[in-house]
C-alpha cells in the first residue's frame, strides 16, 4: 500500500519466545543438564522460578535427561583423551548425583571405552612419539601430562613405565 509513497512496508515483530521455547531452543542443540540449563535461562533474563518450571517442564516431556547428558559428556571427554578423575569433577560441576555419574561411567564399561590404560597409552606414544621405554625426563612429562587429563597415579605410572612394542 505505501510502497507508492517510498515507504517500506512494516514487518511483524515475532512475540517473545517463552521460557520453555528458549529452553526447547537451546536443548535441540545439544544435552545440558538441569543446573546449566537453568542458569543459561537465567542469563537470558528469565527469572529463576520462570526457568526452574521450564527446566522441570523439558525434564517431564522427556527433552532433558541428565543421565543422558553425563553419558554423553563422558562419552565426548574420554573421546578427547580425558581421563576417569577429570570427566568425574567435570560431571560433578554440573550438579549431577553420585548415580547419574555411576550410570554414565557403567554406559562407558557398556560400551568398552573404558580402558583408561590403554587410552593412557595411546596419549603418550601419540604425544612423544614414541615406541617403546621413555627415557626418565619424558617419563616425568608423560606423568604430568597424564595427571593433568585426569588420570590416576596407578594408570599413569603403568602407561609410561610399560609402554608395548610395535
Amino acid at each position: 500500500m505505501n510502497e507508492s509513497a517510498g515507504v517500506a512496508p512494516r514487518k511483524r515483530r515475532r512475540p517473545e519466545p517463552t521460557p520453555a521455547q528458549r529452553a526447547l531452543g537451546l536443548l535441540v542443540r545439544r544435552e545440558h543438564s538441569r543446573k546449566e540449563l537453568a542458569l543459561k535461562l537465567q542469563a537470558r533474563g528469565i527469572a529463576a522460578a520462570d526457568a526452574a518450571a521450564a527446566v522441570e517442564k523439558m525434564t517431564q516431556a522427556g527433552w532433558q535427561d541428565d543421565v543422558r547428558f553425563a553419558c554423553s559428556l563422558a562419552r565426548i571427554r574420554a573421546a578427547a583423551g580425558y581421563g576417569p578423575l577429570h570427566i568425574r569433577a567435570q560431571l560433578g560441576s554440573h550438579g549431577l548425583g553420585v548415580e547419574t555419574i555411576a550410570a554414565a561411567f557403567s554406559a562407558l564399561a557398556e560400551s568398552g571405552e573404558d580402558d583408561w590404560l590403554e587410552r593412557a597409552r595411546a596419549l603418550v606414544q601419540r604425544r612423544f612419539g614414541v615406541q617403546g621405554a621413555l627415557a626418565l625426563p619424558a617419563q616425568r612429562k608423560a606423568a604430568d601430562y597424564l595427571m593433568r587429563r585426569g588420570f590416576n597415579g596407578d594408570c599413569v605410572l603403568a602407561a609410561i613405565r610399560a609402554l608395548p612394542d610395535d
